[in-house]
């Protein structure tokens, strides 16, 4: 891979299967790709011909994930009348936070073709470290508590990485006694957070905690924030498709990129008017909620992590085929151990967006049903089991069609046996297109 764009079509990689960088700080490139003249178009008509090419022979990219969610948003909205109104809408986005977060964090350790079963539990002990540090008696200020917390769950992480690195130990074994483990410490917290929490919970009294979720924007600054990330979207694809087009590489002509930036921008508009309206009986209460800047934020961040720096390079590379990232100089051992950091560093992120959306954080923590939800919105996002493939904005996608799921079939009265059941369908759907577009085998 001469870049980290991992949807480009197969006859380019297979012909460039290997192209990792080395210790230096710009690229050692093993071997360059071979570029058919085919793939350098220049319309949207021609794409378009070549984009069908790619869909009937398994490159599907991201368009099963949205065609699904669609047709969930569709279901539920003709089953359930409220499931697109103002106070639904923001009550889903309250519920995608921390569900998008936690499906990020796993993605770092899929990509390496690896799995971190005590994410669920990582993101409460981050969660419960960070309520309890502002619910004492003499509380440390906000900023340190969360800090405090989003640092433990990091080492947490960092500690399991270096097992598996060190001892060469699979991951899911090692995570797997991380989530028994950690399950074990969350009770010994709430033992031990006596003085604070009641009944094994703990309360949420912190504003700028409660207000990560239920805090509101001011109708014109989401307007600003729609602007804002529109042109930066703008930005990043129209250089993107620059860097590809100098080095030889097929990229969308202008036409297609403007065509991404319209479909953003109307989808992004009727929720930003959806949300800017009042949802309260009584009073005022309107506004994008504050928890969509941070899951933004999070996927600007790490996309420029994953697809513009060495270190994203390395990922994929060793996700691809260790043993030719091995050979091209790339330290296995420290990408593995710091992609194990990031995914703790997130899922405490999680964690504190879950305790400010529920006001509070419970002993009786469901983290082997979580961990679940991280690896089904990873797989549903794109984000292959066996690494390599994949990028964050689909585990976004992913993370957001759980959300849909967990939302639409809670207002339809079904429980937990239907959220288990659709979230099983669709991650099995998934997972089939997924084994389908390995084999080029999608049906015509």
């Amino acid at each position: 891979m001469t870049s980290t764009e991992n949807q480009e079509p197969t006859r380019e990689r297979e012909a460039a299967p290997i192209a990792v960088a080395g210790e230096s700080d710009q690229a050692v490139v093993v071997a360059g790709p071979v570029t058919s003249p085919d793939l350098l178009v220049n319309s949207l008509s021609e794409y378009t011909r070549l984009w069908l090419r790619r869909v009937r022979s398994g490159e599907s990219g991201a368009l099963p994930v949205i065609i699904g969610l669609i047709a969930l948003v569709i279901y539920f909205q003709v089953s359930q009348s409220s499931f697109l109104s103002a106070d639904n809408i923001a009550n889903l986005m309250g519920q995608a936070g921390w569900i998008i977060t936690i499906a990020m964090a796993q993605a770092f350790i899929l990509l390496l073709g690896e799995i971190d079963l005590s994410v669920g539990f990582n993101m409460a002990i981050g969660g419960t470290i960070t309520l309890w540090l502002v619910s004492i008696a003499h509380p440390w200020p906000t900023w340190l508590a969360i800090l405090a917390g989003l640092v433990v769950c990091a080492a947490i992480a960092t500690i399991e990485g270096l097992i598996i690195v060190w001892l060469k130990i699979p991951s899911f074994v090692v995570t797997l006694a991380g989530l028994l483990g950690l399950n074990g410490v969350l009770i010994w917290l709430f033992d031990a957070s006596h003085t604070v929490s009641v009944g094994g919970t703990i309360s949420n009294h912190n504003n700028f905690i409660n207000d990560m979720v239920d805090g509101n924007l001011s109708a014109s600054a989401g307007w600003i924030v729609l602007i804002a990330a529109v042109v930066l979207g703008g930005i990043f694809m129209i250089a993107r498709d620059r860097r590809r087009v100098a080095n030889g590489l097929e990229a969308a002509p202008l036409s297609v990129t403007l065509l991404k930036l319209a479909v953003m921008t109307v989808i992004g508009a009727a929720l930003v008017y959806v949300l800017n309206i009042n949802r309260a009986a009584f009073g005022t209460l309107e506004g994008v909620p504050w928890v969509v800047v941070v899951v933004l934020a999070l996927l600007l961040l790490t996309t420029v992590l994953l697809m513009r720096t060495k270190f994203g390079r390395y990922v994929y590379a060793v996700g691809g085929n260790a043993e030719a990232a091995r050979r091209a100089g790339v330290n296995l051992n420290r990408i593995r151990v710091l992609c194990f950091t990031l995914a703790g560093l997130m899922a405490g992120i999680s964690g504190i967006l879950y305790s400010s959306y529920l006001g509070s954080m419970s002993e009786n923590f469901p983290g082997g049903q979580y961990v679940l939800y991280s690896v089904a919105g990873g797989v549903i996002g794109g984000i292959s089991l066996f690494g390599g493939r994949g990028r964050m904005f689909g585990a976004v996608l992913g993370g957001f069609i759980v959300a849909v799921i967990y939302n639409g079939v809670d207002l339809l009265g079904l429980g937990a046996a239907g959220q288990y059941i659709w979230t099983a369908l669709v991650l099995l759907a998934a997972v089939t297109l997924d084994a389908l577009a390995r084999r080029g085998t999608v049906p015509r």
